[in-house]
């Protein structure tokens, strides 16, 4: 190392240690030590655990088609890295014509069966941006209770309103609408922590009848659902009556980026008002062409969209017949929900001791005491495996005190929750929306 390098070097280490944080960020971290992973954690890390053997079965991964071995797609993004013409490192909103970009737009707005589309950076900056662009202060953003965080990001990023609705009710919904005047109704077709599915037609006939826009997170169906997997909006029939539909290319397509479909008319105005788009670079060469070759070999992918579903199907009927509950979903996304974050690390170490590796979700992801493992399926699990994760958790129930959990003894009073849920919901701020959506019963 050349001596300037190492001027550099002890430089950055002095500034670093001569740069002591201020006491409020000092108590915050501290305490965030010693109340969440001390006290409630032992020490140990909710999230993390065990380090996967070779013989761990994995149920973390959003791939549901199994996509990021697939060679033909390897191939497409390699070549494009080596592809000699220079690229630019800068934000889209100076991109236009004919142009890699809008060539890939127009293909996945075709593939879903919209005008046109947008990429993004994420689906957290799809999420955000959008509804930063079209709400504003005047103006009631409708959100499921469950709906995405990135969702209330953007209703916040806005400085709209955000008024919650029962998950998944649609006349709650309205019932709101009617209150606070017509607005933007936010839901996700299949919902990240429970796997269920949304009524979207209700949702789509509650939008006409108030004069409201409607968006749709597809992050959990684009490429799983819908004829050659073009999602639940094209699958229903609503393509033409949905405004707006956002997702994350993290999921079945096996990248990193987001997308909007939208009028072609809404672009430009989109490239200059959201704060996302405007701040953020483009998508790389050999990202688009992952993409491209992505949305190609989705399309022909009828058998594995349904082996995902048969063996989610599978393992959700198992589950229940084994007493865990998984009835607030339907979907590829299973969760078992253990209740508080000791419980949830007991679960965790149980099923990991054991070569099953999911994924934890917690504050903020869910309420405090309504923490749990999600179990995500995909197309590729083979039956061997799919046995040894439902005879694991038939091992375990009285390890991890399974009739205990809250959610075990949910379902006989269903209708005493969905009374407190209704009378609270009117008032919700976003936060005590997530506790009353986990925390009800």
């Amino acid at each position: 190392m050349s001596n300037t390098n190492q001027a550099c070097l002890q430089t950055a280490n002095v500034s670093r240690a001569a740069a002591a944080w201020p006491d409020f960020v000092t108590t915050r971290v501290a305490e965030h030590e010693v109340e969440r992973v001390q006290k409630r954690w032992g020490g140990s890390h909710l999230l993390h655990g065990r380090q996967p053997g070779p013989d761990a079965v994995h149920f973390s991964s959003n791939d549901y088609l199994c996509l990021l071995g697939e060679q033909a797609l390897v191939t497409a993004q390699s070549t494009a890295m080596s592809r000699p013409e220079s690229e630019l490192l800068m934000s889209a909103i100076f991109l236009h014509g004919n142009n890699p970009t809008s060539r890939l737009e127009h293909k996945l707005a075709a593939f879903t069966g919209a005008e046109d589309s947008l990429l993004c950076q994420s689906g957290w900056a799809a999420n955000v941006g959008l509804l930063q662009s079209i709400a504003n202060e005047r103006t009631p953003v409708y959100l499921d209770m469950l709906a995405h965080m990135s969702l209330w990001e953007g209703a916040h990023a806005a400085h709209a309103r955000a008024i919650p609705f029962i998950h998944n009710d649609a006349e709650h919904a309205e019932r709101q609408i009617r209150k606070d005047g017509p607005g933007i109704i936010v839901v996700d077709a299949v919902y990240s922590t429970n796997g269920s599915l949304c009524p979207l037609a209700d949702f789509v006939d509650v939008a006409e009848r108030t004069g409201s826009v409607l968006v749709v997170d597809e992050s959990h169906s684009l490429g799983t659902h819908g004829p050659a997997g073009a999602g639940l909006v094209a699958q229903l029939g609503l393509s033409r009556r949905v405004h707006f539909q956002t997702a994350s290319l993290a999921k079945a397509f096996g990248g990193r980026a987001g997308l909007i479909t939208c009028p072609s008319s809404f672009k430009g105005y989109f490239a200059m008002e959201s704060r996302p788009a405007i701040f953020s670079s483009g998508l790389l060469h050999h990202e688009l062409a992952w993409f491209d070759a992505a949305a190609d070999f989705i399309v022909a992918a009828d058998d594995r969209r349904a082996r995902l579903h048969a063996v989610s199907g599978e393992v959700r009927s198992a589950l229940a017949g084994l007493g865990y509950n998984v009835s607030a979903g339907s979907e590829q996304i299973i969760s078992l929900e253990s209740g508080t974050e000791q419980q949830t690390l007991a679960l965790r170490n149980a099923l990991q001791a054991r070569g099953i590796f999911g994924a934890v979700f917690c504050a903020p992801a869910t309420a405090r005491d309504r923490a749990l493992m999600r179990l995500t399926m995909n197309a590729c699990l083979t039956a061997v495996e799919i046995d040894r994760l439902i005879q694991v958790c038939a091992e375990i129930r009285d390890e991890i005190g399974l009739a205990s959990w809250r959610s075990t003894q949910r379902l006989r009073n269903a209708p005493r929750a969905r009374l407190v849920a209704d009378r609270q919901a009117s008032t919700l701020v976003p936060h005590e929306a997530l506790e009353t959506a986990f925390g009800a019963a």
